[in-house]
């Protein structure tokens, strides 16, 4: 027990200092390590499993709406950069530039993508000439680089992982539509797999994507309250199309201009799986997404026949498609289990020589520690009910915290109480003048997150200045 009680001690409290939690889990896990370069991390075993299962399951969710993967190249020139200046602005600060290839200096500045909008344009430039060849709705895996003055594993790196689509439509409906139906993609995927609920809604004109007409989010809360736009899409319209000249000719073979819109979703959805579900005792990873939903643990595996019994039992589970290891680490069962409770690992299963004269096992959940013993020949059954049970439970858990945790504000002095004592969000009305929404971040340091879809005002003015309302705005502190 005093090793247990050692590897749990090595994460401080969430309740004592959130941020210093959030970093001993991502340490202690294994999830990353840090590299020579500032912000820039390297994503070891356990993370990079992560987000593979996350890539496994989006390019499935993509490929079944249409969409066909391609890989771009992680330069572009300054001058194609520059096509579109309201994109260029909104990305100048964060932009890292090549200045020399070998020993020689280029006659050109290379950017290294922080985004591909520029090379997808010129892509789509050159590929699309007729209505026939529309609609295109490509996207990549890679990463990308924002030089970031803070940084944190996951939330704010300056180097990261993520994908991003890029679709061209002929019409304004559909890429609007297009742009709806992926952000839904986000949402079910966040709901379903990661058992994270999200507010799906618009942003703000301020918030927006550079170059965007429109863009939507999905907003996910932490446990401590603070907001993590966890993914976006966004409505182009044609203004990129017409900064790069990408036309098609339509049915009645007059040139029009195309409709656009782009997407994506980064490792950052990481940091959010470890702040919604994850306890004083490290990671709490739904099943649905962990890479090892179960871990078998043999006790006295010294004595003869447990080591081949927990062999036998992995390779049952294994062969329903679950995914199973066993632990047959010469440490003491003390260490396995907060090890694989700091892993996050789903369920771990039991057995020893008790067990095994018993014909049973015992299966213990990751999120409540509940045991249950179970019947070696209803093992595999009791094992997969226990996993969607948890990924039920670890969801509903998640709604109950953003549900309790937003609250409501008709004028300023209570908004400003409300933002400053409770953590979550706050409901409020907002004329739409971009001096209020500045104003409020300046006193309260909360932001706008998103205007929810089919939210109706609570009253007729806005919280903050008391003029005419015009949307209800979710405000939050957001990392």
């Amino acid at each position: 027990m005093a090793e247990k009680k050692k590897l749990v001690e090595a994460i401080t409290s969430m309740e004592e200092d959130f941020a210093q939690w959030y970093t001993d889990v991502v340490v202690k896990a294994e999830l990353v390590a840090y590299s020579k370069v500032k912000g820039c991390t390297i994503l070891k075993p356990a993370g990079y499993a992560i987000w593979e299962n996350i890539m496994h399951e989006l390019d499935a969710r993509f490929k079944a709406t249409g969409v066909e993967n391609v890989a771009m190249p992680m330069f572009i020139p300054e001058s194609l950069l520059q096509k579109e200046k309201d994109h260029v602005a909104g990305f100048a600060p964060e932009v890292a530039w090549v200045t020399q290839g070998g020993g020689e200096t280029l006659p050109e500045r290379l950017c290294i993508r922080p985004t591909s909008e520029t090379l997808f344009c010129e892509l789509y430039k050159d590929i699309v000439e007729s209505y026939r060849d529309l609609p295109k709705c490509y996207n990549q895996w890679c990463s990308v680089v924002r030089w970031e003055k803070t940084t944190r594993p996951f939330l704010r790196t300056t180097e990261f992982w993520w994908q991003e689509g890029h679709t061209v439509h002929a019409t304004a409906q559909e890429a609007e539509e297009r742009t709806i139906q992926m952000l839904n993609v986000y949402a079910d995927f966040c709901e379903e797999v990661l058992a994270i609920p999200v507010i799906k809604g618009r942003k703000t004109d301020k918030e927006k994507f550079a170059g965007a007409e429109q863009t939507y989010t999905i907003e996910a809360m932490m446990h401590d309250g603070k907001a993590l736009q966890s993914g976006t899409s966004h409505n182009f319209g044609d203004g990129f199309a017409k900064a790069f000249g990408i036309q098609f000719s339509d049915k009645e073979n007059a040139l029009r201009y195309v409709h656009q819109t782009s997407w994506g979703m980064s490792t950052r959805i990481i940091g959010a799986l470890i702040m919604v579900h994850g306890d004083d005792s490290g990671l709490v990873l739904p099943p649905r997404i962990a890479p090892i939903q179960v871990m078998v643990m043999p006790i006295a595996q010294h004595k003869e026949g447990v080591l081949e019994k927990a062999g036998a039992l992995k390779d049952e589970l294994a062969a329903a498609g679950i995914r199973v290891k066993v632990d047959d680490s010469d440490k003491n069962p003390g260490w396995k289990y907060s090890e694989q409770e700091m892993r996050g690992i789903p369920l771990r299963v039991e057995i020893g020589p008790k067990d095994i004269e018993a014909g049973q096992a015992v299966i213990v959940r990751r999120d409540n520690r509940e045991k249950q013993m179970v019947p070696l020949n209803q093992l595999t059954e009791a094992v997969l009910a226990a996993l969607e049970a948890e990924q039920k439970a670890l969801y509903e858990k998640a709604k109950a915290h953003l549900e309790s945790h937003i609250y409501e504000a008709r004028d300023y002095e209570a908004f400003k109480k409300t933002i400053g004592e409770k953590p979550g969000f706050v409901k409020a009305d907002w004329c739409g003048d971009q001096a209020c929404e500045l104003k409020i971040k300046e006193d309260t340091t909360a932001t706008s997150r998103c205007m929810p879809f089919g939210a109706k005002l609570l009253g007729e003015q806005c919280v903050c200045c008391g003029r005419p309302a015009q949307k209800l705005v979710i405000w939050g502190k957001a990392y």
